[in-house]
């Protein structure tokens, strides 16, 4: 545990993305397996201890100390395995007792114990090691790092830390488990490279660049709607199909009738959502995202959850037909070969996106401007003659989102973030009025202010509380904010009957009085 303990120190406190490709770099080079495949695991977040959980923790040390005096240092420090480190009764730092407990080991055993076995077991962790190898070992427990470290950088330091291409670790990293021996026996020369020929494995999605204020040639791209669900690859190989979400995580039993309809062997790019009516003068067929919300996350899907909620794929791009590997071709012939591979599948299930006929730029942007439906972010416009490539290349993708909708709304409380936000109120719940002149909620926004701003916002909120629930205050109904957000939909969850999208505040408008903030009917109108 010393060595995984001392590299997330390190990386905790070293903001240059290049320092960290070294320290994880020279890490794995100097560590033993299964070690280092382990810690390769939680740093790409591929480890699951499903027997540790939060509340087991807490309830933890909330046994050795004062709960008043945890509850105040966790809000103090804003971070429960940190808190826990520093208050467990036991060795400071570098005064570990006992044998050094190995990563692999400690590993192997947490994932081996039953709930009831988890609490002992931890414990008896715990009181083994220093503050810093405690606060490791509850990170690595509850597969909550946040340090800074996405699963790609780790995977690039690991490319580059034994000269290997980081696209070919990406290309078989799924078809892989922990702790990955097959991986460093390749990248250390001892055994072949892995490969993904009978596995459904996850590829990298080519991703697109926001387009500025530039315009670009439609000769040269191609435009298509940007549907607003979640973007989807699935898979099927050797008799297996497999749906992959955006991170590379398998999604395929959240979505069964979709894996189901897919039996042809090949990979393809796509949207996935939810059935609903078509509007806004595109393609349409698909409802919002709050529709396919009802479906994201679930293990076990019901019958009438699949029926109230249908899924299907809407096409993008063709990756492989059967085996052939299609991405170095362009991306005009990629789509002949996907229009092909479309018309032989379920069409209650898949569907091709459209691509949108406009004479020009100017053209194309009052198509844009004009699109209101619920399920449409903006257009895409994708180079004709691009191959498919991981990641963010320049010049070859682009996604142009619609302009935001705002409101005006009146916050009416505040709670306190997490992390380096723990000491301020940044989280804020606003509402709109309805015509008894009350307010109801409508949404609630952590984002979109400067640093500045949140300091006057935190400042606000403590001068003019007037109620508090637990971590919540209540504020006077006074403050306006204009929210900013890409679409509004109906919700039976909402006391409003009400739903933002991506809901950011853009401005604080201290010269507006709160009685002119805007009504929940007339948000209803934004709805799509």
């Amino acid at each position: 545990m010393r060595g995984f303990s001392d590299l997330l120190d390190s990386l905790v406190f070293t903001r240059s993305r290049n320092a960290k490709l070294r320290r994880i770099g020279t890490y794995l080079k100097n560590t033993p397996d299964p070690d280092r495949g382990w810690a390769m695991a939680a740093l790409t977040g591929a480890l699951d201890l499903p027997a540790i959980k939060p509340a087991m923790i807490r309830a933890l040390v909330s046994e050795r100390v004062d709960p008043v005096l945890f509850a105040l240092s966790r809000d103090f420090v804003g971070d429960t395995a940190e808190t826990v480190a520093l208050l467990w009764p036991g060795a400071s730092h570098g005064e570990a007792s006992g044998e050094p407990l190995a990563l692999s080991k400690v590993v192997e055993q947490l994932a081996s114990l039953s709930r009831s076995d988890a609490p002992a077991a931890l414990a008896a962790m715990l009181d083994r090691l220093d503050a810093d190898e405690r606060y490791a070992l509850l990170k690595l427990a509850t597969g909550a790092l946040r340090i800074g470290v996405s699963a790609r950088l780790a995977k690039t330091a690991l490319a580059q830390a034994f000269d290997l291409d980081v696209d070919a670790v990406e290309e078989v990293w799924h078809g892989l488990t922990p702790p990955y021996a097959e991986l460093f026996d390749w990248a250390e020369g001892r055994g072949a490279q892995p490969t993904a020929e009978n596995t459904p494995v996850f590829r990298p999605f080519m991703l697109a660049h926001p387009l500025e204020d530039a315009a670009v040639d439609l000769r040269d791209y191609a435009a298509e709607w940007k549907w607003d669900g979640i973007r989807v690859q699935i898979v099927h190989v050797a008799g297996e199909t497999r749906l992959f979400s955006r991170a590379g995580d398998d999604i395929t039993g959240s979505f069964p009738e979709v894996a189901a309809a897919f039996s042809t062997p090949g990979v393809l790019d796509g949207e996935l959502l939810v059935r609903g009516d078509a509007q806004g003068g595109a393609e349409g067929g698909a409802a919002s995202f709050n529709a396919l919300q009802q479906r994201l996350g679930r293990k076990q899907v019901s019958a009438r959850t699949l029926a109230q909620f249908p899924a299907f794929v809407r096409l993008y791009d063709i990756l492989f037909d059967g085996t052939q590997d299609l991405r170095d071709l362009p991306w005009a012939a990629r789509r002949t070969r996907l229009e092909r591979f479309v018309s032989e599948l379920e069409a209650d299930h898949f569907d091709l996106s459209n691509l949108i006929e406009a004479e020009d730029f100017a053209a194309l942007a009052a198509i844009r401007e004009g699109a209101r439906d619920a399920a449409i972010e903006g257009v895409m416009l994708k180079r004709r003659d691009s191959p498919y490539v991981a990641g963010r290349r320049a010049g070859l993708w682009y996604k142009w989102k619609r302009d935001p909708l705002t409101a005006d709304c009146v916050l009416m409380y505040a709670q306190r973030g997490s992390g380096k936000r723990s000491s301020f109120y940044s989280d804020f719940t606003f509402g709109c009025w309805v015509e008894d002149g009350t307010l109801l909620p409508v949404g609630k926004a952590y984002f979109g202010f400067t640093d500045e701003e949140l300091k006057w916002l935190d400042r606000f909120v403590r001068n003019h509380t007037v109620n508090r629930f637990g971590p919540v205050r209540e504020v006077e109904k006074q403050l306006v904010l204009e929210v900013a957000f890409d679409s509004i939909h109906e919700s039976k969850r909402h006391k409003s009957g009400l739903a933002m999208r991506f809901p950011r505040i853009s401005r604080i408008r201290t010269d507006k009085p709160a009685q002119e903030a805007d009504t929940i009917a007339g948000l209803r109108r934004l709805v799509t």
